[in-house]
């Protein structure tokens, strides 16, 4: 049933402008981040890293990005949000360009710290300009069209960067990352507005004071709750996709970039239309269909034994439909949690916590899988399934209380 969200509220030329902005930088660091997965054989046998040195490259991006929002998040209303965007944006160009130099595991561990540092926080500073620039009306559409960035990175980013990796090094990709990055950059300093309208809006004495007045809000906790539950049932099963694939499913090394190609364009396809759907219908709503659509999947494919490939294909992207599904109207829920003068904080924290929830939910299904040697099948696969399921349902009642947040500050 449709409620008295169906007028679709127009975007302006400079919105979509806007929207384009953020959606590359979402794709540039996105890629960053996924890259360094399918690229891993590659860099290993590169400058000699063992599998343990590897997954703390990994993950120093994740941790670094998640303890740079924290730190960030008192003094991210206290600045125009186009200047926040710069900074960050320069020193995760600044952090790519050194990976792009790295010769040694030192030298590619300390700059994916800087790369994480800058780059985790770009995200929370793009949500806080959706919140500012767009309507509560418009923000299933825009969610869609930024998240987009997930899905182009696998289509484009990723096939063109293994190729430039495989021809002329794994540090050729990093490089050429950092230089569209750059022509970014210069549209950001010279097209985006200035936004300023939530300065002088918060009345604490410090940066200190901001953040501990935004974690104790009881409202804003519920929240942070809300997207750490989410970020940890994506980050449990993704880390070890490639490896269920190849040696549970029996997906060929060469099969693997076109299932990541495949999934990548479902999501560009099924991403604007889930966004203009939750500006259309109830947003809620939307997210219980794609939970519960998920759910049904997650728990198929966990279970797969050695299947054909274009079976593979077809419930690897049932999956993802569901997975997808779910980022637009909760993203656009979630943003309506906080105060003008907060938001800024608000999303560092939720990006923060995105990224030290997703480093702990890898590790922890690290422990439950198990993997006798290089080449045998994944054991207990199917248990981090079950756990997802279970994290998804809880999801389900947590973004049910955000929704009533929303409706009661719509209703004053």
């Amino acid at each position: 049933m449709k409620t008295k969200e169906t007028t679709i509220t127009p975007l302006t030329s400079y919105q979509r402008f806007v929207i384009l902005i953020l959606a590359l930088t979402q794709f540039t660091v996105v890629l960053d981040f996924m890259i360094m997965s399918p690229m891993g054989d590659l860099l290993m046998k590169s400058i000699q890293l063992t599998p343990v040195q590897f997954g703390v490259a990994v993950s120093a991006y994740a941790f670094s990005a998640g303890i740079s929002g924290l730190l960030t998040a008192g003094f991210a209303d206290r600045f125009d949000r186009k200047k926040l965007l710069l900074f960050f944006y320069v020193g995760f160009i600044v952090g790519t360009f050194l990976c792009s130099f790295s010769t040694d595991y030192t030298m590619l561990v300390i700059a994916r710290i800087i790369t994480g540092l800058f780059g985790g926080v770009i995200g929370s500073i793009s949500m806080a300009i959706v919140t500012d620039v767009f309507s509560m009306e418009q923000r299933g559409r825009v969610m869609g069209f930024i998240q987009m960035g997930f899905g182009a990175s696998q289509v484009l980013g990723i096939p063109i960067g293994l190729f430039i990796g495989n021809a002329f090094g794994w540090q050729h990709a990093f490089f050429w990352i950092a230089v569209f990055s750059l022509i970014i950059v210069l549209l950001i300093a010279l097209k985006l507005n200035p936004i300023k309208e939530h300065l002088g809006l918060q009345k604490e004495y410090s940066a200190f004071h901001h953040l501990i007045n935004t974690f104790s809000n009881k409202t804003y906790r519920i929240g942070f709750l809300c997207t750490a539950l989410l970020s940890i049932g994506g980050f449990m099963m993704m880390p070890f996709g490639s490896v269920f694939a190849v040696n549970n499913l029996k997906v060929s090394h060469d099969q693997l970039p076109m299932l990541f190609m495949i999934s990548g364009i479902v999501s560009l396809i099924i991403l604007p239309l889930v966004g203009r759907w939750s500006d259309t219908f109830d947003k809620f709503k939307i997210f219980c269909i794609a939970s519960l659509w998920m759910i049904v999947m997650v728990l198929i494919y966990t279970n797969l034994g050695p299947t054909n490939f274009v079976w593979v294909v077809i419930a690897n992207v049932l999956m993802m439909m569901g997975v997808l599904s779910r980022m637009a109207p909760s993203s656009a829920l979630i943003t309506s949690v906080p105060e003008m003068k907060d938001r800024g904080a608000f999303m560092s924290v939720s990006s923060s916590l995105q990224q030290l929830s997703g480093g702990v939910a890898a590790y922890f299904a690290g422990l439950i899988i198990v993997q006798p040697n290089p080449s045998s099948p994944l054991i207990n696969y199917n248990i981090v399934g079950y756990i997802v399921v279970f994290i998804s349902i809880v999801g389900i009642w947590l973004l049910y209380r955000v929704d009533g947040i929303r409706k009661r500050k719509s209703a004053v």
